[in-house]
């Protein structure tokens, strides 16, 4: 008889029946289902034949009554190589250990590369990182995503505008931006001073050129404070052409903003006690498996943080992803202001805007409050903040004039 397809895979076994007319014995068999093929007749009264391994107790059964006798002389399929495998276990040990190793191995930094920064900023950046704890052998299931990463560098560098973290199997791989301080453009050659927006000139120290204007004069946007053409003539009759030269000085004027804030007498927020727990998980696909941190926090609120990283064998990078969800406890807090308090905070929120606006060189003189309204549980504000600050521009004289 030929042979079963698919009966590798289910194991099959080859029987040796004894007794008179053992053939009759396998006829028995396959008018009960059971499948017999490759039957070789030994002797008069010795016979072989292959049947599934499914079909042993059955052919058993069928034997008992009968004067026959069965010997298995072979066992072959997978799930024999399976058991024999199993019964090794110095094998299966080892085999073990060396996935867990090359596991480990995958998911080990080996590599930081940074690109596209000079290299003391280079520098700056890999002390950083070593810092967060990103280094050559470091666990890459325990570092923070590329996400977070940047943000830290970003906050952490000044010198950085932009900067991309990516992870590449077993490298992180950095590409920075700096920043390029743009400072303003000299003027070469002769040069006034001018305006470069209204107010009252308060402080003036002129160092080269003629003064065009006096503290406490109003002056105007485009108005030249320090001249750079002198005037050299000893008398009325003797004129000379004026010398060009380039005109410095300090000059500060006080000036003035007009500008409105919204400020609520009832603020709600959240607030991070600092009280955490952490649950770890293995997820495959969108089920999560927890494998630490078992239980929920008594919190009555919690934020919810979850950082996933992508597990990796060799190159491979496998569909399983390790899992850390951080639970921190919040709770909601209710700050109720008078008006007078709220005034407060308006003002303090005004400076802070407007000190955003002109830089660190100006100086807030004075606010005062020109309008006050109180409406649907807002305070509105309308301010008068004079400030002093530099107003110089450094304009080039034209030479064809």
């Amino acid at each position: 008889m030929k042979h079963i397809q698919g009966s590798f895979l289910t194991g099959f076994v080859t029987v040796l029946v004894k007794g008179a007319n053992p053939e009759l014995f396998f006829q028995k068999c396959v008018r009960h289902g059971i499948e017999v093929w490759n039957m070789q007749k030994e002797s008069q009264h010795a016979c072989y034949g292959n049947i599934k391994l499914q079909h042993v107790p059955l052919l058993k059964s069928l034997k008992r009554g009968t004067n026959y006798k069965l010997k298995f002389v072979k066992k072959r399929g997978f799930p024999f190589y399976v058991k024999r495998f199993f019964k090794n276990k110095h094998i299966i040990i080892g085999l073990i250990l060396s996935a867990l190793f090359i596991f480990w191995l995958s998911n080990i930094v080996w590599k930081v590369e940074i690109t596209g920064v000079p290299k003391e900023l280079e520098e700056q950046i890999s002390e950083r990182l070593h810092h967060y704890g990103i280094h050559r052998g470091a666990w890459a299931l325990s570092i923070d995503s590329p996400g977070i990463i940047q943000k830290k560098l970003i906050n952490d560098i000044p010198e950085l505008l932009w900067i991309g973290v990516h992870k590449k199997g077993t490298t992180f791989i950095l590409e920075g931006v700096e920043k390029i301080v743009v400072e303003e453009e000299e003027v070469d050659g002769p040069r006034n001073l001018v305006a470069t927006k209204k107010g009252v000139i308060s402080k003036m120290h002129v160092s080269k050129g003629k003064p065009q204007v006096a503290v406490d004069e109003y002056v105007e946007p485009g108005d030249v404070l320090v001249s750079g053409k002198l005037d050299l003539s000893d008398d009325a009759d003797d004129k000379k052409e004026p010398t060009l030269i380039a005109a410095e000085g300090d000059i500060r004027a006080r000036t003035w903003y007009e500008t409105s804030v919204t400020v609520p007498l009832e603020v709600n927020y959240e607030v991070l006690t600092g009280e955490r727990k952490r649950k770890y998980f293995i997820q495959i696909g969108a089920v999560k498996v927890p494998v630490w941190g078992f239980g929920k926090p008594d919190y009555d609120a919690f934020h919810r943080e979850s950082d996933t990283s992508a597990l990796h064998f060799l190159k491979w990078k496998l569909p399983i992803k390790f899992d850390v969800t951080t639970l921190s406890e919040k709770e909601y807090r209710k700050v109720e202001r008078t008006k007078d308090e709220a005034i407060d905070h308006g003002l303090e929120q005004a400076r802070r805007e407007l000190r955003l606006q002109l830089g660190p060189d100006a100086e807030i003189i004075s606010e005062k409050i020109l309008h006050d309204v109180t409406e649907n549980g807002k305070v509105k504000l309308i301010l008068h903040m004079n400030v002093e600050e530099d107003i110089v521009k450094k304009e080039p004289i034209n030479q064809g004039d």
